[in-house]
């Protein structure tokens, strides 16, 4: 999936990723395999593509045209597993963030189920 690559980017922004979910996303990389889709509840056709260098957002109503995408995650030297991890979150839509909390939501949910199942 890199489709994001080749997409404008509306607006980047540097954020901060809980550790608890960015623990499970690394646990997922070594125990799942990837990339993962996770429908996202309430929201039509929105997918959360997992893959192993990034989450994205997309519309599967428009061939899985990426709406938000967390990419570059900064986690070289990090030496404690309950600090956060900074990233870079691209808004591709301008209203990507309406949806962003739930996407979390879902990723959160859709690694502890996965990760309990394997």
């Amino acid at each position: 999936m890199s489709r994001h690559h080749d997409m404008p980017v509306l607006v980047s922004r540097d954020v901060e990723i809980e550790s608890v979910l960015y623990n499970l996303w690394r646990r997922a990389r070594l125990h799942l395999a990837l990339p993962i889709r996770f429908a996202i509840p309430v929201t039509g056709k929105m997918i959360l593509i997992v893959e192993a260098e990034s989450w994205i957002v997309v519309d599967g109503n428009r061939n899985d045209l990426p709406i938000l995408a967390w990419v570059d995650f900064q986690d070289k030297g990090r030496d404690s597993l309950h600090t956060p991890v900074q990233c870079t979150l691209n808004y591709y839509h301008y209203l990507a963030s309406r949806i962003r909390v739930l996407a979390l939501q879902t990723l959160q949910e859709g690694l502890e189920k996965s990760l309990h199942l394997h």
